[in-house]
């Protein structure tokens, strides 16, 4: 009773955060996977105002704070928090979600990846002693214990709990005995609809941001003086806040914040069972503090499994402007400039730039199953770091048993494609923006449970894989002083991506390729037509989830030590920022991706070893949005609408 007494509070912050989802969801059809990390910054910005009296300002560029009260109170730092909430709520409606109303699923999710890069980033830069140590001097909530069937439990957590249900009826209230609500409802059904009878759609979805924004800043405040403040912490937060809202159906409030204090409470009880010395039938090798995180996988994929695709969205028979697909004309002349291009480098370049190159070449790796699984099929997967990470470890431990290269990459990879295809297999009824929930769970419950397993990964400090050796010649990466990064192994990395390159292209060419971009433009039509479309989809995932597998391979032999943090949720998002930026749906797109890759060979040959930008991630973030806007094919689509408009004018 303790434990789950315990988790009240965390449930009830988890309720608060699901709302706010639910808000903008039935607003705008978006799901803002930003929203926990925007609510850390709200967090932030209270906690600073409190203490100093300053406002630390969001935007990059100008000035970090501006000083406004010499001796701020707890009123007007909450006011000063929320209110700058709802300016910040309805920005994001101006500048982000009107512009994306007739968007693809895959542009409106990677516009929220992209506000979801860009506070994480803007927290650590703005706040850079901030952690989980930061608390309060003075909590908003009383502290005070309150007995409860002989149990001990803090008032803070029963005044949060209150607090979420008092929001979810205020909510229902307003959504069913007042016209916003009933314009809300009209526009989630059809913005045009709404705008034909005359009900200001775009005013109301402002209006839900706004809320929506305070609500999840305001549910991190209260949540502080319990758990601290840690961005990277807080921002997954919206992993059990998503499962809250799916369990709600994305409509009900009632639902959803019983579903987030039920989260709560399980995980907090999970999490004090499975830490007693009492329990010892838990394998010594599955990492106890991360069990809790099955919690929302386990619902998120039940609710599925029984309600289906719970975002019918009005795209959701075809998907409307699709990255565009070309074919490669000529892959032969790509496979041989990529071959005398790397090989090149490899040659002329010193061992930092060999150093970027490999970089690049493993990041393209990565990048082409992005482009497999979201670019061709249509599917958003969030899961593929964590898929290479498997591969990687795995990589470890067959090469330290024995197994030669590349039979050691190989079965890694396989392994990684068969974890794809369970995954794949599990979702197989979902699409677009569900899809991306379910693999975002599965992916910080892979991040949690299995590359944190010290048995598995080596736990934090990391592991380090054997000298990879082929016919008795050394293609191991390391050396001494400038041989480091040796060219035998940035040749052996080039020969993968070759491989990689030839085999994305060939399958774009031919009939499975072409069943994969029917399936992407309408489902329905594409199984009407006799296309197995379940049956294509895991053919995809596990094509991906293999080139994922090589990608992760590849990072093993190419470091000193491997460590978990390499395969973090965040990096997830960045691999596919990285590659919609430069063209999901080209595999060119892949090699360009690459390119830009954060400690890549741009970096390299432009940084003179001085590493890349401290706001890489808040870059990112931006130029994902931007791109998700008015670039959707990407760089690569933009330089061949630009070649194709030079022709027509000089033809």
């Amino acid at each position: 009773m303790g434990f789950a007494l315990a988790g009240v509070g965390g449930g009830a912050v988890v309720a608060l955060l699901a709302l706010g989802l639910v808000l903008t969801f039935r607003s705008s059809g978006i799901i803002n996977f930003a929203h926990a990390a925007i609510g850390a910054y709200v967090a932030h910005v209270y906690v600073v105002f409190r203490d100093r009296g300053d406002l630390v300002l969001p935007i990059l560029g100008l000035p970090a704070r501006v000083h406004l009260l010499p001796t701020p109170t707890l009123v007007t730092a909450l006011a000063v928090s929320l209110a700058l909430a709802a300016l910040l709520g309805l920005t994001l409606h101006l500048l982000v979600v009107r512009p994306l109303r007739e968007a693809s699923a895959l542009a409106r999710v990677v516009a929220s990846l992209g506000l979801f890069l860009y506070f994480q980033e803007l927290v650590r830069l703005r706040f850079p002693t901030a952690g989980a140590g930061v608390t309060q001097r003075l909590p908003v909530l009383p502290e005070t214990p309150v007995q409860i069937l002989g149990t001990h439990v803090s008032a803070n957590r029963l005044w949060l709990a209150a607090i979420a249900v008092l929001a979810a009826a205020g909510l229902w209230v307003l959504f069913h005995h007042t016209r916003f609500g009933l314009v809300t409802r009209a526009a989630s059904q059809s913005d045009k609809g709404a705008l034909l009878l005359g009900l200001p759609a775009d005013r109301a979805g402002a209006l839900n941001w706004m809320l929506a924004t305070m609500l999840g800043g305001l549910a991190v405040i209260l949540i502080e003086p319990i758990a601290g403040l840690d961005v990277t912490t807080t921002s997954l937060l919206v992993v059990p806040a998503l499962a809250a809202a799916l369990a709600g159906g994305l409509s009900s409030f009632g639902l959803t914040v019983a579903a987030g204090i039920g989260i709560g409470m399980l995980q907090s009880l999970i999490l004090g069972y499975v830490v007693q010395p009492s329990v010892t039938w838990i394998p010594h090798w599955l990492p106890t503090t991360g069990l809790e995180q099955l919690v929302p996988v386990v619902l998120v994929l039940a609710v599925l499994a029984w309600r289906g695709d719970v975002i019918p969205t009005r795209g959701a028979v075809a998907e409307r402007h699709p990255p565009t697909a070309p074919p490669v004309r000529h892959p032969l002349l790509v496979i041989g400039t990529v071959a005398a291009v790397g090989l090149a480098l490899a040659l002329v370049l010193d061992a930092s730039g060999r150093g970027g190159l490999v970089v690049s070449m493993v990041a393209a790796i990565l990048s082409l199953s992005v482009i497999v699984i979201t670019g061709l099929v249509g599917q958003i997967s969030l899961v593929q770091l964590a898929l290479a990470g498997i591969a990687g470890f795995t990589v470890v431990h067959l090469a330290a048993g024995g197994v030669p290269f590349p039979l050691d990459l190989l079965a890694a990879a396989s392994i990684a494609a068969l974890t794809g295809v369970a995954i794949g297999s599990v979702s197989s009824r979902l699409r677009g923006m569900t899809f991306a929930i379910a693999t975002l769970t599965v992916a910080v419950a892979l991040e949690q449970l299995v590359l944190a397993s010290p048995s598995f990964s080596g736990g934090a400090a990391g592991t380090a894989a054997p000298r990879p050796r082929l016919l008795g010649l050394d293609l191991g990466s390391s050396a001494a002083g400038d041989a480091d990064v040796r060219p035998v192994f940035v040749v052996m990395v080039l020969v993968v991506l070759l491989a990689s390159t030839a085999l994305v292209m060939n399958l774009r060419r031919r009939t499975t390729g072409l069943r994969w971009l029917a399936i992407r433009a309408n489902p329905r039509a594409a199984a009407a037509a006799g296309i197995d479309v379940g049956r294509s989809r895991l053919a995809a995932f596990g094509v991906s989830a293999f080139l994922a597998g090589l990608s992760g391979g590849l990072m093993a032999y190419s470091t000193s030590t491997l460590s978990p943090a390499s395969f973090m949720v965040i990096g997830s998002l960045v691999v596919v920022a990285l590659t919609y930026l430069a063209g999901i749906s080209s595999v060119i797109g892949a090699l360009v991706a690459g390119l830009i890759t954060q400690a890549g060979l741009l970096t390299a040959l432009t940084s003179n070893g001085s590493g890349s930008s401290d706001a890489i991630y808040a870059v990112s973030g931006i130029a994902l949005i931007v791109a998700a806007i008015f670039v959707p094919d990407g760089l690569t689509g933009a330089i061949r609408r630009l070649a194709a408009t030079t022709r027509e004018r000089f033809a």
